[in-house]
């Protein structure tokens, strides 16, 4: 399977996340979105690059719980929540989150 996004082809798996994390750049977000039918606004993006910054620091893609808390820490309790996380990301803050971040697959998410 593969994404188009700015005129280049990215690799993904079965269930959409990116194969090589290295690729990833800020157009392969918006190709998922769209395909999802969900335009990214700034509190998308905030969510986005924090995940993004998550990664890079503890090499993990967080499960909903963990990325809950940890956003609630950096971005204040109004935003550290499932409600407002699933508001962003119907499909699941961490699965559809990470998958437009181009991060793997949250440990414990089916």
């Amino acid at each position: 399977m593969a994404i188009e996004a700015n005129g280049k082809t990215f690799e993904t798996d079965e269930e959409g996340y990116l194969t090589n994390l290295a690729e990833w750049e800020p157009a392969v977000a918006d190709a998922m979105a769209a395909e999802d039918d969900l335009p990214l606004t700034d509190e998308h993006w905030e969510i986005l690059n924090f995940l993004r910054e998550y990664y890079e620091e503890y090499q993990i893609a967080p499960a909903v719980r963990v990325l809950t808390k940890a956003v609630g820490k950096r971005l204040g309790k109004e935003k550290g929540n499932s409600k407002y996380l699933y508001a962003l990301f119907p499909y699941g803050p961490g699965k559809q989150a990470c998958r437009f971040a181009g991060l793997p697959k949250p440990t414990g998410c089916i």
